[in-house]
């Protein structure tokens, strides 16, 4: 345990609940590229509490965490699953870095360790339906709530610019792989309108970033990448990208279940699910995840991030342009 952070954690409890309180254990529970989660134990006045802390360095943040709880909390409020919010701290000077500290809940969140558990259990019907039931009541609140800070505007078209963006990607980092200026093409062919209901985005809504047990997805995790008057089929499509599907193909929603599951999911809880723009905005994120995995190839051969995984991501991208291939051939 690091008495550092335990003590910081202890204090910052103390003053946010207006109780004495000590933390007996810190544990790692993961690390990604931005954050880290920190299985926390602590007694406040007399009572025990599993905490999560979720620690984020200031100069990576996509969204600032007093943002991310906001929309945390308005998700909740609309009736999708998040952990409760103990409280937000975005000064570094507590524990190093701004945090989140949410209850704790139990349950697998390692994707294979997911999918495991779905076979056990015979639940990825059930699991695809309460996504697209997760899906539905995020994208029902109206983006007008959502904290300033959220990336997006209103009365754009978030598809004219997320191509932009990408056309900027393949240009630096792809130009010369012909799928990818053949996807381009497409793309530029049939960009849809903007949407009929622009809403709330969290953009990463997908296996491995669900707590997930026997009954089913018990939380939505990491809100950082939240949008505001966007595409609702953007996050619909990046659910259903193969890489999310960890081996199970045939299993369109996260290695789960097939589309009609997510689909009516979706639907029973207020979606407006669109057949032509989830086509578009899944050929979109998986040309978006080609130029990223490009990226970070880059960031290892330009010496700026040595790393394997870095460098393994390059070997990657012939699987994405095979997928960009099927999804743009001739119906």
């Amino acid at each position: 345990m690091s008495p550092d952070l335990a003590a910081g954690l202890a204090r910052h409890l103390s003053e946010v609940l207006g109780e004495p309180a000590t933390v007996d254990t810190v544990q790692p529970l993961s690390a990604g590229a931005r954050r880290r989660n920190i299985a926390v134990d602590a007694t406040v006045g007399g009572r025990r509490l599993a905490l999560v802390a979720t620690l984020v360095p200031a100069g990576i943040q996509l969204l600032p965490v007093t943002a991310e709880a906001a929309v945390r909390e308005l998700a909740r409020t609309a009736g999708v699953a998040v952990p409760e919010l103990v409280s937000v701290c975005p000064d570094p000077a507590a524990v190093g870095e701004p945090f989140l500290l949410s209850a704790r809940i139990e349950g697998e969140t390692v994707p294979r360790r997911v999918l495991r558990l779905v076979a056990a259990e015979s639940n990825g019907e059930r699991i695809a339906t309460q996504l697209g039931h997760a899906m539905a009541r995020l994208h029902a609140v109206d983006p007008a709530l959502a904290p300033a800070e959220l990336p997006g505007t209103a009365g754009g078209n978030p598809a004219e610019a997320a191509l932009t963006e990408a056309e900027r990607g393949v240009a630096a980092l792809l130009a010369d792989r012909p799928a990818f200026a053949f996807a381009l093409r497409r793309l530029a062919r049939d960009v849809p309108a903007p949407p009929p209901r622009p809403a709330i985005l969290h953009t990463d809504l997908r296996n491995g970033n669900l707590i997930v047990g026997p009954d089913g997805i018990r939380a939505v995790l990491d809100w950082e990448g939240a949008h505001r008057y966007g595409d609702p089929m953007r996050d619909a499509a990046w659910a259903a990208l193969r890489m999310w599907r960890f081996g199970a193909d045939d299993r369109e929603f996260g290695g789960f279940a097939g589309r009609e599951p997510f689909v009516r999911g979706y639907t029973e809880a207020g979606g407006d699910f669109d057949p032509d723009r989830f086509r578009w905005w899944k050929t979109l994120a998986t040309l978006a995840w080609g130029i990223g995995l490009a990226g970070q190839a880059a960031a290892h051969t330009d010496g700026s991030v040595r790393d394997i995984v870095m460098a393994a991501s390059g070997r990657r991208i012939p699987e994405i342009e095979w997928d960009l291939l099927m999804q743009t051939r001739p119906s």
